[in-house]
């Protein structure tokens, strides 16, 4: 999920800034596709509406708007906003809002947050994960729960 994220960030950023077109290599030059309904531009916001999506080799995020924010020619903030979905080759995570910060490494999901790996599935209405370290931490919300299934691995199948 990592790449997926930092292409994402980096997608948003070449779009708004064709000056840091270096960066690209930084995911090891894969082509970065996005496509939208409708998409605007100034030097600090780029914003797809409608239908929005990243892709990045087996990775994708699609939501019905997804904004990046640049300051000071740095992407320092990528937010995605209704029927969110963060899919990559293990896991599909999905949610009513979603916000990316690069400068920690962190994306916050919101809402219904369904994270399905597998068989696996987990629910929450807060999921925080850290694209660079893995780690994860899902919150039931205000009176909430967290639940779960979770299918343990059968060794000598």
């Amino acid at each position: 999920m990592s790449r997926f994220l930092t292409a994402a960030a980096i997608a948003l950023g070449l779009a708004a800034l064709p000056t840091i077109g270096d960066a690209q290599s930084f995911q090891g030059g894969q082509p970065i596709m996005w496509g939208a309904d409708e998409v605007s531009r100034t030097p600090a916001v780029l914003s797809l509406r409608g239908r929005a999506e990243l892709t990045q080799g087996d990775n994708r995020i699609r939501a019905d708007r997804v904004e990046g924010t640049i300051t000071d020619g740095d992407l320092t903030r990528v937010e995605a906003t209704g029927n969110v979905y963060f899919v990559t080759p293990e896991q599909t995570i999905r949610g009513d809002r979603a916000v990316y910060t690069p400068a920690n490494d962190t994306i916050v999901l919101t809402g219904d947050v369904i994270l399905t790996q597998g068989q696996n599935v987990m629910t929450g209405a807060r999921l925080t994960f850290n694209t660079r370290t893995e780690a994860a931490r899902m919150d039931g919300g205000s009176g909430g729960r967290v639940q779960g299934v979770f299918h343990p691995e059968r060794s000598g199948n």
